[in-house]
């Protein structure tokens, strides 16, 4: 049975209001509203809020583009997340903005309070600035040559090709995403809160079981050199709250966004007559709890809890940590269509089947969760389709047809009931510990015994025998029942289909409820409630997935390459280094016999000669290519091709036939060089 009622708020991590929502956002948002959906048909008093995350740069720049001001943009984008999260059932109380009263109310008072204790101080730093748009640059606005590896066109924090991270300043060549102008160092005070003063709580905290344990382990990295000092304000022009009485000085995103959820909270309370401060009283008996992802990790469990200690509020119960979303094996790629944005997926499929497919992923771990469609597809209509809604449709019809659509005044193989209701608590407790796919495996386990069961009754064969007629109803009655407990215990995962099985079983679905059965119980005409997944449509949502991206490119034409030929998966810089490219020159090239596409070119590395078959015969005359230089992959495996040994492959670029050239290095190069 469940325990006494418990007093729950249940957050997700904010979107932010510059992009739409993908499938990355959605397993967070769906693994949240499963939780609060158990809470509730628990009977526990469990609220859940979420927020539109607006403020910062990146909105003010993006609203500047559109022409629009920031409040514009940040309402329209909010809009549009809500009404996604609602198409895929996720339901809040309160869905708001961090670009609220509520929120700057709520961060000035943290703020106040912060500084009253001592905690906030001022120093001058100094910081990159644009001087053509007058603007203090982010890290992330900041682009120039990697002062690890010379990389060029990196980020201001860290190098995509060697990994390393560092200051902004340290950057050779910069240059601002902004304008395109060189930036300039400039001094500006700064306002800084006091995280080491919180590290003896923060390291108590984090090992009390409010994150798991190897997000605690890994948080610990950040006590071995000491915590430091963090910088919470950011220079005007910003879009967000001012700091108060510092004119010209803005709250840091990170700071207002997490007193977003309060904020959120708060509004909801003022609407509905909540009282506020019973949840957030340092002395609560009610639990707070965040769902956000493992990149975030950071701020939720070191400064957040920090702030709050700090300003006399209460700390999260937990923070429950996911891993991010990969497809097919391999992170989004817009390339391969399968950064999907959620209004793409619903353009396609039913929401119900992502829903379930990730709850059949989703444990209490950190682990990544792999969308591979060909399982998701498989794994839908095997589970929801073949064996849970199978069982309701091979028992309806007779029961409709037959017993004028009365279930029987008794059950048989009350043994079999009891095992299904028995299974209730251990289906609640992985729940509980949002240990989804333990659930998941559960109840598909009692759908195979259901249907076993259906099996050797056959009441297909039985309703042919005057004399089973009872027996048959009662079967059928049984099947009816055993489907109604699995849908109880599949009512979090997916609403809408409990929905539509309540209209048929004429009957409200609730926890309690799996603990009793339906006798002598009229039920409604049974229509299907879930169609099997078209694996043509999924092949759909991708390629429209590769046209929206080509069709929204931001600054590449339609007919350009990039836009043609996007840019492929990220690899690491240990894999680059793998690859050993050489100068190598042309020293003889001839037709091959026989081959349409083909030329055989000597390639002499310095010292070496290698054989290679190149595909460029519509582009180049073997005359006009013998004594030039070009690159080679000299560390490719040798192919054996019907035309002898292929040893190598020139580099070459352009969609092919005649519109194919191969790189030639500018003079002083020479033969066996390495390219780096």
């Amino acid at each position: 049975m469940a325990d006494s009622q418990r007093k729950i708020l249940v957050t997700s991590a904010l979107p932010y209001a510059n992009g739409s929502i993908h499938l990355g956002h959605l397993l967070e948002h769906i693994q949240t509203d499963i939780w609060t959906r158990f809470q509730r048909m628990r009977g526990h008093q469990c609220y859940s809020v979420c927020a539109d995350d607006a403020h910062g740069t990146p909105v003010m720049l993006k609203a500047q583009e559109l022409g629009i001001t920031p409040e514009q943009m940040v309402e329209q984008t909010r809009k549009e997340h809500h009404q996604d999260l609602l198409d895929f059932y996720v339901e809040y109380d309160n869905y708001y903005v961090t670009h609220s009263p509520e929120n700057r109310e709520l961060s000035e008072l943290i703020y106040n309070r912060l500084d009253q204790a001592g905690y906030i101080s001022k120093r001058t730093i100094s910081q990159l600035y644009d001087p053509q748009k007058q603007m203090f640059l982010p890290d992330r606005f900041v682009k120039g040559t990697c002062p690890s590896c010379g990389a060029e066109d990196q980020n201001g924090d860290s190098c995509d090709v060697c990994s390393a991270t560092y200051s902004p300043t340290e950057l050779k060549n910069p240059r601002s995403v902004v304008s395109g102008a060189t930036p300039v160092l400039k001094d500006s005070e700064h306002y800084f809160f006091d995280l080491p003063q919180f590290e003896g709580m923060l390291r108590e905290w984090l090992r009390s079981g409010a994150i798991q344990s190897e997000m605690a382990n890994k948080l610990q990295e950040w006590f071995e050199d000491g915590l430091q000092q963090w910088d919470i304000s950011r220079d005007a022009p910003y879009f967000g709250f001012e700091i108060p009485n510092a004119p010209g000085k803005f709250f840091y995103v990170w700071v207002d966004a997490p007193v977003g959820y309060m904020a959120s909270f708060k509004h909801y309370c003022n609407e509905h007559g909540v009282d506020f401060d019973t949840f957030w009283k340092p002395d609560s008996d009610a639990e707070l709890y965040h769902f956000i992802g493992k990149d975030i990790t950071y701020f939720h469990c070191l400064f957040w809890p920090a702030m709050l200690e700090g300003a006399g509020f209460r700390k999260p119960t937990g923070v429950n940590v996911h891993g991010f979303v990969t497809v097919n094996g391999s992170k989004m790629s817009k390339s391969r269509g399968t950064f999907i944005k959620g209004r793409t997926y619903l353009n396609h499929l039913n929401p119900e089947y992502l829903r379930y497919y990730f709850a059949s992923k989703l444990s209490e771990g950190v682990t990544d969760i792999d969308l591979n469609f060909e399982d998701f597809v498989s794994k839908v209509n095997s589970d929801l389709v073949g064996k849970v809604v199978n069982i309701a449709s091979r028992c309806a019809g007779f029961i409709t047809k037959r017993f004028d659509g009365r279930l029987a005044a008794e059950l048989p193989e009350p043994a079999l009931v009891a095992e299904f209701q028995q299974a209730g608590e251990s289906i609640a407790n992985a729940y509980e510990k949002r240990q989804y796919n333990r659930a998941i495996r559960e109840i598909m386990a009692l759908a195979d015994k259901a249907n076993q069961y259906i099996d050797a009754q056959a009441p297909w064969v039985t309703i042919k025998d005057e004399t089973k007629q009872a027996h048959t109803q009662q079967v059928c009655s049984l099947g009816i029942n055993l489907f109604r407990i699995l849908m109880v215990y599949l009512k979090p995962v997916l609403p809408k289909l409990a929905e539509q099985a309540e209209l048929f079983l004429n009957d409200q679905l609730n926890w309690a409820g799996a603990q009793t059965t339906l006798t002598d119980h009229a039920i409604n005409p049974f229509k299907a409630l879930m169609q099997r997944v078209d694996a043509d449509k999924v092949t759909a949502m991708i390629d429209a997935s590769k046209e929206n991206l080509q069709a929204t490119a931001d600054k590449v034409s339609a007919d350009s390459p990039l836009a043609k030929d996007p840019i492929g998966e990220t690899i690491s810089f240990e894999d680059f280094a793998k690859i050993d490219l050489r100068i190598a020159k042309i020293a003889k090239a001839e037709h091959v016999e026989g081959a349409d596409k083909l030329l055989r070119l000597q390639l002499d590395l310095g010292g070496e000669t290698r054989q290679v078959f190149a595909g460029i015969k519509s582009a180049y005359a073997p005359e006009d290519l013998e004594g030039k230089l070009t690159v080679m992959v000299a560390n490719l495996a040798p192919r054996k091709m019907r035309f002898g040994l292929s040893e190598g492959m020139v580099l070459a670029a352009g969609p092919g036939g005649k519109d194919l050239w191969i790189l030639e290095p500018h003079e002083g190069a020479q033969p066996g060089m390495k390219v780096k």
